[in-house]
């Protein structure tokens, strides 16, 4: 499963005026970005479909020939190279972004002609560049065409009083009614005030047709130029992975952290304190027995430091009694107090389990921190095969998971799982923080 990550951070724009909408849609800077790479698609593929065909027909023939098969790899690498050119241009015209598609070769792989030969012929990307070539020349006719036509009619008809003089009489716009050259001439008052009213609703047409043909590009050029599902997919869990790495050294540097300058520290400061009692035993048995009740009390801290650190890690709790147990306990140590309702027909596997108590906790924590509510929900069920769990607080809104916040780290985290987090979150409240979880069955043993 993606993560999508959906936020709502603050009200919503105000809605433009009906005569800017139309403005933006005749010359904005999106249809004329999007009309230029229409235009140039023809061009570009005219030269991409010469060439593919030109070289395959060769390598094919040639294939008889030591010379045919390194041809035809050379010929693919070209058209690869063509798909790089279409990806920057449709990320400089068409504002997209496509991944680039997995390199031939990884680092691991040994190196040598004949490896990168059959590299190139079995990757995917070359292929399908190949197609994209191949495709994308009667659709760049046909947007070509049409952007071409609508443009010049339009910018025609919108400029027409200005440049309709200097045409000869005879040959100005008009309609023939009588076959015999008399009829209506678009040269007087009324038509000069038509002309670029009808050039204006040509222009409005071609701004909604040229972001239709826009999709289309988009389209082809993320299906055809892209990395294909399985790349996208091995990407994914590469990244999910590395994220759970980091996840679990920062968890690891964090024990160690609290190890030290906590429990550590002052089990060391005890075992000074102790040793100073037992030498003033037999000399001043009062400052010892002083001394021993004050070791006594910091027994009692350290022992406390360490039962938080291990309900840090994993809560007994957690482990002997499940999910909606655990949630409530941890929901009692928020400042804000905290329903919870826990809806479950079983427990999920043990990671899971986990993972949806450490959000449920990290997320209560942001409510005591940062909501200024005065009361939260916390909710869990399961819907099918996931795992679902919904904070929600009557505070001052305005979550985000922008970077350098704890719910982006969160999402992270949940991606790596095939989770998601969807934060709700209008300035002002309230707040809905939903993670979902894959439901894993939990092993028998």
């Amino acid at each position: 499963m993606s993560t999508v990550t959906t936020e709502w951070a603050g009200e919503r724009p105000p809605t433009r005026s009906w005569y800017r909408s139309a403005l933006g849609l005749m010359f904005g800077a999106r249809t004329l970005r999007e009309g230029v790479h229409l235009l140039l698609n023809f061009p570009l593929a005219l030269t991409a479909f010469v060439f593919t065909v030109t070289a395959m027909s060769v390598s094919a023939g040639l294939l008889v020939t030591f010379v045919g098969l390194p041809l035809l790899c050379l010929t693919l690498i070209a058209t690869r190279g063509f798909g790089m050119v279409e990806r920057a241009r449709a990320r400089g015209l068409l504002r997209m972004r496509v991944a680039e598609p997995a390199p031939l070769l990884s680092r691991s792989e040994r190196r040598g002609f004949f490896v990168w030969m059959g590299a190139v012929l079995r990757s995917g990307s070359c292929w399908r560049s190949v197609v994209y070539a191949l495709m994308h020349l009667p659709w760049a006719v046909i947007t070509f065409s049409l952007v071409v036509a609508f443009w010049s009619a339009g910018l025609g008809a919108l400029t027409y009083p200005v440049w309709f003089w200097t045409l000869p009489e005879g040959d100005r716009v008009g309609v023939n009614v009588d076959g015999q050259g008399g009829g209506w001439v678009w040269d007087g008052p009324l038509e000069l005030i038509l002309a670029p009213l009808l050039g204006a609703l040509v222009l409005l047409a071609a701004g909604w047709l040229i972001r239709g043909m826009a999709v289309v590009d988009r389209l082809l050029v993320s299906g055809l130029l892209g990395p294909s599902s399985d790349e996208s997919r091995v990407r994914e869990l590469e990244t999910g992975r590395s994220r759970v790495v980091d996840t679990s050294a920062a968890d690891l540097r964090r024990i160690e952290r609290d190890l030290h300058d906590g429990a550590q520290a002052r089990l060391v400061a005890l075992a000074m304190d102790l040793g100073l009692a037992k030498e003033k035993l037999t000399e001043d048995p009062e400052t010892a027995a002083r001394m021993v009740d004050a070791a006594h009390g910091e027994v009692k801290l350290a022992l406390q430091e360490l039962r938080d650190l291990a309900r840090g890690i994993h809560p007994a709790i957690l482990t002997d009694r499940g999910l909606g147990p655990a949630l409530s306990a941890v929901a009692s140590r928020c400042t804000v107090p905290v329903t919870v309702e826990a809806d479950l027909d079983g427990r999920p596997a043990a990671a899971i389990e986990g993972i949806a108590y450490y959000t449920a906790s990290e997320l209560l924590q942001n409510v005591s921190k940062h909501s200024r509510a005065r009361a939260a929900t916390l909710d869990v069920w399961r819907a099918g095969e996931r795992l679902m769990l919904q904070v929600t607080d009557n505070g001052v809104g305005g979550a985000s998971t922008g970077n350098g916040t704890g719910l982006a780290g969160l999402a992270e985290r949940l991606e790596a799982v095939d989770g998601m987090l969807a934060v709700s979150s209008p300035q002002g409240g309230p707040t809905a923080v939903t993670a979902v979880l894959p439901w894993r069955e939990r092993d028998a043993a």
